[in-house]
């Protein structure tokens, strides 16, 4: 069985609330920030910020691959073989083959100030295209890239589990779904956190308590069944049948830093609260507008409750309203609800769901199926 286990730190100051962590990549071992995403799967570096040294090592391919993004950001890219390493000091995990797509074309808001993404879910979303020459010498535009013969290549996961190097696990713990302001940016240990490549369990110093074990349904996204949702003593139940194409109702996703649900059921969820939170609700999620943080007065806020199927019994995840409301977003004393508008029939679980929980994405368990599992965080850590 694999033995290495990574710890990596992360921020979300690079990417204003979803996270990023370094990565070592090619013949140099440059680092590369790169954004973590479990609702994706191909690992893409900015071609401006990272160049294939042929003469060093990287092999380029006559694959190309295109990815488009839940909020529209996009790129394409030519897939290079380079070494590609996670992990700092004597735990450290190492491909030397790795599939990295390194972009020629990108949208503006793809990759911000980080470097490029490390998608973390399944095989099967990192679909590629076989072209008829080496793709970064020719860097075919997206609609010829398209036409081309579809292929899959191993993500960087399955390729670390695949090569015994550590098993395909990714967990988790962060506190804030937006930057917190007001206390040194980068510095500020609610803008800080950890990922675990290879393991999770083991890290008692992350979390307390006993983990609850969420079943997941297709090997393609993190794909679960949400039951209901819960605001206080007042519950909705949720059809278990997902949005055209999808292989569930809903996905646990690292990558979104919002609770993401379609118009009919986000309206039914702002009905479970009183009047006067629903209008800050409105303010904040479909007027995007900031809310003085002193006009929620947090304490008379209820918890939200999100139930999945789980394994054995189902699984309920409590949403604090400090995670559900991000307080000194922007600027001291301003407060931004996390919920977004997203696609009827699919909610997207991100960050607000994690926030509370020492979150492990193990796709190895259930025969390969994969599970989450989720276990209560220790907040006072970093």
């Amino acid at each position: 069985m694999p033995n290495i286990v990574a710890r990596i730190p992360i921020t979300n100051v690079y990417m204003n609330g979803d996270y990023t962590g370094q990565i070592l990549v090619g013949p140099h071992q440059q680092p590369m920030n790169v954004i973590l995403d479990t609702g994706s799967s191909a690992l893409a570096l900015d071609g401006h910020k990272y160049q294939p040294d042929v003469a060093g090592g990287d092999q380029t391919t006559n694959i190309a691959q295109t990815n488009t993004y839940g909020d529209g950001s996009n790129w394409a890219g030519a897939v290079v073989k380079t070494r590609v390493t996670v992990g700092s000091g004597g735990a450290t995990a190492t491909v030397n083959d790795a599939n990295v797509s390194v972009t020629y074309k990108e949208s503006p808001d793809m990759f911000r100030a980080a470097d490029g993404i490390l998608g973390l879910a399944y095989a099967a979303l990192d679909g590629a295209f076989q072209m008829p020459q080496d793709t970064w010498t020719n860097q075919y535009p997206p609609t010829e890239v398209n036409l081309g013969t579809r292929t899959q290549i191993l993500p960087y996961l399955t390729q670390l589990s695949n090569e015994g190097v550590t098993s395909d696990k990714v967990s988790f713990y962060t506190r804030r779904s937006f930057i917190h302001a007001g206390r040194g940016g980068a510095d500020d240990p609610l803008n800080q956190g950890w990922m675990i490549v290879g393991g999770g369990e083991e890290a008692t110093d992350l979390y307390s308590g006993s983990f609850q074990t969420a079943k997941v349904l297709a090997d393609d996204w993190y794909s679960t069944n949400l039951k209901s949702i819960a605001v206080g003593g007042r519950a909705i139940s949720i059809s278990a049948q997902g949005a055209k194409g999808m292989s569930s109702n809903s996905i646990v996703d690292s990558g979104t830093n919002s609770i993401d649900l379609g118009p009919q059921l986000l309206r039914a969820v702002f009905a479970l609260f009183s009047p006067a939170q629903q209008a800050l609700l409105r303010t904040s999620v479909i007027q995007r507008r900031i809310v003085p943080a002193s006009r929620l007065h947090l304490v008379t806020w209820p918890d939200m409750t999100f139930v999945l199927q789980g394994d054995t019994a189902d699984v309920s995840l409590r949403v604090a309203p400090q995670d559900y409301w991000q307080v000194d977003v922007g600027k001291v004393g301003a407060a931004f609800a996390a919920f977004t508008v997203g696609e009827e029939g699919l909610a997207i679980l991100g960050l607000p769901l994690m926030n509370g929980y020492f979150t492990i994405f193990d796709g190895e368990a259930d025969g390969g199926r994969g599970a989450i599992k989720f276990a209560p965080l220790k907040r006072a850590v970093i």
